[in-house]
C-alpha cells in the first residue's frame, strides 16, 4: 500500500464501511467493497494522483464495486434488483463539491449508527471490541488477535459469529432512541476504554492511539455528551505519561517518581481543557470523575490528595465498584495513613485482581509487616500479565529483605 493510500485508509476506512453498510445492509459485502476500492486506489493513485476528495473517491468506487459484484454473482431476480437499487443510489450520491457538506452529515450519522451496531448489548463484550476495531478502526484480524492474545482463527470465528448474530437477530443499524441511549452509550464507551486499557497494559501504543482516535470520533459525533468528553480526557491524560512510565531498560516507574519532562505536555493541556469543559456541563459521570482525578495527578506537584479523595467519594456515589473502592483506599493512605487504608482494602473481595494484592502489599510494607507484604507481593506477581509490572513487584518484594 502506498503511503498516500495508507494515510487515507487509516483516516477513512471506518467512514467508508459505515456508508456501505447503510447502503448495502450487509457488513461482509460492505467490507469487501471498501477493500476492493482501496486495492483500486493502490493501482491507480500512484499514476493518476490522489483525488481531490479521497474519501468520496473510495466510497463511490466501493459502491460501484458492490454493483459489479452483485451483478456478477446474481442468479435470481432479486439480486439484479438489489444491484439496480444500489446503482441508482450510487448515481444519486456521487461525492461532489455541491453536496459534499450534506454527504459529510450523512457519513457522520452512518458512523454513529455503525458504532452502536458494533456495541449492541446482544453481542458478547469481546465481540463488540473486535467488531469495533475491525469495522471502524480498519485493523486486520491478525492485528486484533495479537492485541488480545488469542489465535487468528479464534478471532476470525469471533468476528464471523458477531456478524451472524447481527444478521440473524436483525440487530438494527441505527442510533438508539433517546430512552435507550444512556444504557447503550455506556456499552460504547466501555468498549473504547477496554481497547485503551488493553493497549496501556500490554503496552501497545497502537491500541492506545486507536482508542483515542475512536474517542475523538465519539466526541465529534456526540459533542453534547459529557461522558464522551470525559472518556477522551481520561485516555489523553493517561497516555500523555506513557514515555515516562518505563526506564530505558524497561523498568516500570510509578507516577510519583516519573520524570515529568518526559510527559507530553500538549496532550496534558488538552486533557485538562476537556475536564474543564466537562465541569461546565454539570452532569458528572464515571469517566468525567476519573478524568478529573487524573487531572489532579497531572497538575503542578505535589499532588493534592485531599482533592483526589473527594473525587473518589464522588465517583463512589456514581459508580460504587470494588475497583473504585480500592483506588480510593490508596488516596486514604496518603491522607490518613496506611492503617485506615488497609482496613478498607481488607473489606474488599478481589482475590483474582493483581492490583488488589499489590496495593495491600504496599500498605502492609508501610506498616512494617514485611512477611505479610512479601506474600501479597508474591500473589500479585502470580496474577499480573505485564512483564514490566511483574518485575516491579518482584523488586518491591526483594526490597523487604534489604
Amino acid at each position: 500500500m502506498t503511503e498516500a493510500v495508507a494515510r487515507v485508509f487509516a483516516r477513512e476506512y471506518g467512514r467508508a464501511v459505515a456508508v456501505l453498510v447503510r447502503v448495502l445492509g450487509d457488513i461482509d459485502l460492505a467490507e469487501d467493497a471498501v477493500q476492493d476500492a482501496f486495492t483500486a486506489a493502490v493501482r491507480t493513485w500512484p499514476t493518476d494522483g490522489v483525488p481531490p476528495s479521497p474519501a468520496g473517491w473510495i466510497i463511490t468506487t466501493a459502491r460501484n464495486k458492490a454493483v459489479d459484484r452483485l451483478r456478477r454473482e446474481s442468479t435470481r431476480d432479486d439480486r439484479h434488483a438489489a444491484a439496480a437499487r444500489l446503482h441508482a443510489d450510487s448515481a444519486e450520491s456521487q461525492w461532489t463539491e455541491k453536496n459534499e457538506e450534506d454527504e459529510e452529515d450523512a457519513v457522520r450519522d452512518d458512523r454513529l449508527r455503525l458504532i452502536f451496531t458494533c456495541c449492541h448489548p446482544a453481542l458478547a463484550p469481546a465481540a463488540r471490541v473486535a467488531l469495533t476495531l475491525r469495522l471502524l478502526g480498519g485493523l486486520s484480524t491478525p492485528e486484533i488477535a495479537a492485541a488480545f492474545l488469542v489465535s487468528e482463527p479464534t478471532m476470525a470465528q469471533r468476528l464471523v459469529r458477531a456478524k451472524n448474530k447481527i444478521r440473524v437477530a436483525r440487530i438494527p443499524y441505527r442510533v438508539p432512541a433517546e430512552a435507550e441511549l444512556p444504557a447503550r452509550l455506556r456499552s460504547v464507551l466501555a468498549v473504547v476504554y477496554l481497547v485503551f486499557t488493553q493497549g496501556h497494559g500490554a503496552p501497545r501504543a497502537d491500541l492506545c492511539a486507536e482508542a483515542i482516535r475512536l474517542g475523538r470520533l465519539l466526541v465529534e459525533l456526540m459533542p453534547d455528551e459529557p461522558e464522551a468528553l470525559g472518556l477522551l480526557a481520561l485516555m489523553l491524560l493517561t497516555d500523555a505519561r506513557r514515555a515516562a512510565r518505563t526506564t530505558a531498560d524497561g523498568r516500570l516507574v510509578v507516577l510519583s517518581e516519573q520524570d515529568r519532562s518526559r510527559w507530553d505536555h500538549a496532550v496534558v493541556a488538552e486533557g485538562h481543557e476537556l475536564v474543564r469543559r466537562c465541569l461546565r456541563r454539570g452532569r458528572p459521570g464515571p469517566y468525567q470523575v476519573q478524568a478529573a482525578i487524573n487531572a489532579v495527578h497531572t497538575d503542578t506537584p505535589p499532588t493534592d490528595w485531599w482533592q483526589v479523595l473527594a473525587l473518589y467519594d464522588q465517583l463512589l456515589a456514581i459508580a460504587p465498584t470494588p475497583v473504585a473502592r480500592l483506588n480510593r483506599a490508596v488516596a486514604v493512605a496518603e491522607v490518613h495513613g496506611p492503617g485506615p487504608a488497609l482496613a478498607l482494602v481488607d473489606e474488599l473481595d478481589l482475590p483474582d485482581y493483581p492490583v488488589f494484592h499489590a496495593v495491600r502489599a504496599d500498605l502492609l510494607a508501610r506498616l512494617g509487616r514485611a512477611d505479610e507484604a512479601a506474600g501479597a507481593y508474591a500473589r500479585a506477581e502470580e496474577l499480573i500479565g505485564n512483564p514490566a509490572e511483574r518485575d516491579h513487584l518482584r523488586r518491591a518484594r526483594e526490597r523487604l529483605r534489604a
